[in-house]
């Protein structure tokens, strides 16, 4: 995906479509933190339209919140958001699996973004290391399950891909070519192996919602440094 392109010519139905962490991920981190401690900077790698590093700003006013995206146009329209909103994010560009913000963060949080990266582990690994003792890496992956869920879709795009889809069909396949090829899967193990320590489930600190069960087949988990 030519992320820049797309943010430039996104509708709303278009950033419905990249927004996921808006409607999955965003009370369950802010209910991460409130159990694990508030931070002092915390870190959304492929924010989107920022509704991640919003929230946490709001709810943890003294937190330092950063912003990292590879697309410039949204990372413009997250600053003048930010504007108007009075809210204190700052966004900068990053593109995984590269990411060096020369600093470290209590928490490093990424949602839905690990499957546009081909070199996931070596994503993996420059997340981590940005974390400060004492904090986490917070983040969604798929796994084997959701690649066969993923090419039933791709492989019944009548059934799985209409009007009702949050995907768009005609770019279901390109956008997801990685995934559906199975190239940067990941599983606790794999994750283990890159990082040194074992990841654990969101779910095991805050409530899952009822509804996702999806889950399955892209966990939200945290690894402690």
């Amino acid at each position: 995906m030519d992320w820049r392109d797309f943010w430039t010519a996104a509708d709303e139905g278009d950033r419905a479509d990249a927004a996921p962490s808006a409607h999955h991920a965003t009370d369950a981190v802010v209910d991460f933190l409130a159990e694990t401690g508030r931070p002092e900077a915390f870190a959304d790698v492929g924010c989107g339209p920022g509704h991640v590093a919003f929230a946490v700003a709001e709810a943890y006013p003294r937190t330092d919140v950063v912003g990292y995206d590879a697309a410039e146009p949204v990372l413009a329209e997250n600053r003048e958001r930010g504007r108007d909103r009075d809210a204190d994010v700052t966004f900068e560009r990053a593109v995984l699996p590269d990411f060096a913000p020369d600093r470290q963060f209590d928490v490093v949080f990424s949602y839905f973004t690990l499957c546009y990266v081909r070199e996931v582990e070596d994503a993996l690994r420059a997340m981590y290391d940005a974390v400060a003792d004492g904090g986490y890496l917070v983040f969604n992956y798929q796994n084997r399950l959701a690649r066969a869920h993923w090419r039933r879709m791709a492989d019944d795009p009548e059934e799985f891909l209409g009007e009702d889809s949050q995907f768009d069909a005609d770019r279901f396949e390109r956008r997801f070519r990685l995934l559906l090829d199975g190239e940067n899967l990941l599983s606790y193990d794999r994750i283990h192996d890159a990082l040194g320590t074992w990841p654990r489930s969101v779910w095991s600190v805050v409530d899952r919602p009822d509804t996702r069960w999806a889950w399955r087949h892209h966990p939200l988990v945290f690894v402690p440094k």
